[in-house]
């Protein structure tokens, strides 16, 4: 081993190091004295819709809840929507799939044929600095930060620079030309739920590390709802008939940090980080180029036509 390799590891291994104790401390300041504390996710869901009936949480000055402040997302689903035991490099959960009751992401047969062939061929697009896009980017990262006034909603997430600006008049969405990392997103509020729909994005992520992904034809709608003072119960439902054989929902619970001053912590990282993506070129990855809805009916034509003759 050379010096420059020892040298490069130690560094790693001081970072993760560091990385895991600043977790550790941080973990200590997020709220378990909720209504709904259980974090299993289709517990949470079925206690938190329950819990929203008869919820009044804090408000802003227009009556509308208050949802300012830091927040953790209480899921691992940015390593498999579906349930996954713990691993070295996974932290394992239940399904983060409410809708179907199952937990299974209802996903058509070839494009299961194509996450597989994801998973081999490309390197997941955090890991070279990609944006998320939606509604991956509400749980790639693990702390947020929320802020609103009457005319927009701002999330705020550690890891590469990732946020949003979503403004709240309801408008129409932007031309189908135009296609963005995080989509086009629009907010109304539906009683005390804040609703975002999302539109317009140019698929260039996915779902998880398992490969899940959508083409630029998706359309999320998500769903923000506090069910008390400190918990959030986030739904995000994604509809893409290129890929999925009907919409699903996923959901999860957002608790609260109460350490007074908490900040986020930064994760800086560029766009398309260069070095990290000819590093992985060089062992054999590519980078994902995103299937347009036009290519996903084209690949589905092809893959069914292939199954009819063997």
């Amino acid at each position: 081993m050379t010096n420059r390799i020892r040298v490069a590891a130690v560094s790693v291994a001081v970072a993760i190091a560091s990385f895991v104790m600043a977790g550790s401390v941080a973990a200590q300041s997020w709220v378990t004295d909720s209504v709904c504390p259980e974090d299993a996710h289709a517990v949470f869901h079925a206690c938190a819709l329950e819990a929203a009936r008869v919820s009044d949480p804090p408000r802003m000055v227009d009556g509308r809840p208050d949802m300012n402040g830091i927040w953790r997302r209480r899921a691992a689903a940015h390593e498999s929507l579906e349930e996954h035991p713990r691993t070295l490099d996974d932290s394992g959960a239940t399904s983060v799939v409410v809708d179907p009751p199952d937990g299974i992401v209802p996903i058509q047969p070839w494009a299961e044929a194509q996450r597989r062939y994801n998973r081999r061929a490309y390197v997941h697009h955090n890991a070279i600095c990609r944006l998320d896009g939606v509604p991956l980017t509400m749980y790639m990262t693990g702390t947020f930060q929320f802020m609103q006034n009457a005319d927009h909603f701002l999330v705020q997430g550690e890891e590469a620079h990732a946020f949003r600006v979503i403004p709240m008049n309801s408008r129409p969405h932007i031309g189908e030309d135009f296609r963005l990392w995080n989509g086009d997103s629009v907010g109304h509020w539906e009683g005390d739920t804040l609703v975002i729909d999302t539109a317009n994005q140019n698929a260039r992520a996915w779902l998880d590390q398992r490969g899940r992904f959508f083409t630029d034809e998706a359309h999320v709608v998500e769903r923000f709802t506090m069910i008390d003072d400190d918990t959030i119960h986030y739904q995000a439902t994604l509809d893409d008939p290129n890929v999925y054989t009907g919409p699903f929902t996923i959901a999860f619970a957002y608790r609260r940090s109460t350490v007074a001053g908490y900040e986020l912590f930064e994760e800086a990282c560029f766009e398309n980080n260069e070095f990290a993506r000819q590093r992985y070129i060089n062992v054999g990855y590519g980078v994902y180029p995103a299937i347009t809805g036009e290519e996903a009916r084209r690949l589905k034509a092809a893959w069914e036509l292939e199954e009819a003759e063997r």
